[in-house]
């Protein structure tokens, strides 16, 4: 029988350093840490006082010898570990935010690797389905009526709208109300949900990635909010360009995995 984890949760912060060639860094745990010799996003507790920023410019320098310059919100989560209950934020750095030359400084391994191609083994259970979630493209074109484009390390990524899948199509765009009607996901690699409602967020969560219609001010203030918050999967927002250009810095400063300029708002 599953019981509810009362132990207080642990607040811990991980970096997504990338590299040019779209490659992300692991690093394995060092001896006498809970689970060593598995493969994580290097990081760490964060002490009293310190930012969830600062905790991690010092975990990188104490642990690989790198400089953290800058970084942003990406991903939030919960998982209970035989040792602690941790609540994980994940935050991305640009190859351009960070700078030094790496060193395994307690004794650890590195490794750069591409998103969909890890060639690197055990994984730190709670950063499995982190994978799945950096194979999905940053920057991304087409509409949610015609199917969105985009490309990751490991070559060209298109998500096809429900309505006109096909078999070989391997991630499926579809509307949250369409999905409720439907009454089961999709079989695909991966789902794409499409909200267009606040309310709506808490019933996507066993989405792939979430994708916000942004139609109003009022639309972009509550996508806003939400990343604000933290998400447990990637958020991509879709809205007119005027409302994209006014939103761009806040919703990509907050966390927003991409922008999509979206002319026709449509339910998909």
């Amino acid at each position: 029988m599953n019981t509810l984890d009362t132990r207080t949760l642990v607040d811990v912060v991980a970096g997504i350093v990338m590299n040019r060639n779209g490659e992300y860094l692991l690093s394995s745990r060092p001896e006498g840490k809970p689970y060593a010799g598995y493969w994580e996003f290097a990081g760490g507790k964060v002490e009293a006082g310190e930012s969830g920023f600062e905790a991690l410019r010092r975990e990188f320098a104490e642990e690989l010898g790198i400089d953290i310059h800058r970084a942003v919100p990406w991903l939030t989560k919960i998982h209970s570990y035989e040792h602690a209950r941790v609540h994980l934020r994940f935050l991305w750095i640009n190859p351009d935010d960070w700078s030094g030359r790496l060193q395994a400084k307690e004794g650890q391994s590195w490794s750069w690797q591409k998103a969909g191609d890890f060639t690197v083994s055990p994984m730190l259970p709670a950063n499995g389905p982190l994978l799945k979630a950096l194979s999905v493209p940053r920057v991304l074109s087409g509409s949610l009526n015609s199917g969105l484009y985009g490309e990751n390390a490991a070559g060209l990524y298109f998500v096809a709208p429900y309505a006109t899948a096909e078999p070989h199509h391997r991630h499926i765009l579809i509307g949250a109300e369409k999905l409720a009607a439907l009454g089961k996901m999709p079989a695909a690699d991966s789902v794409w949900i499409v909200l267009q409602t606040a309310s709506q967020w808490e019933n996507i969560q066993d989405a792939d990635v979430a994708v916000w219609q942004v139609e109003n001010e009022t639309d972009a203030q509550a996508a806003l909010t939400r990343l604000q918050q933290g998400v447990s999967l990637p958020l991509v927002i879709a809205a007119a360009p005027p409302l994209l250009e006014q939103y761009r810095q806040r919703w990509s400063e907050a966390g927003a995995h991409a922008l999509l300029a979206h002319e026709t708002v449509e339910a998909v």
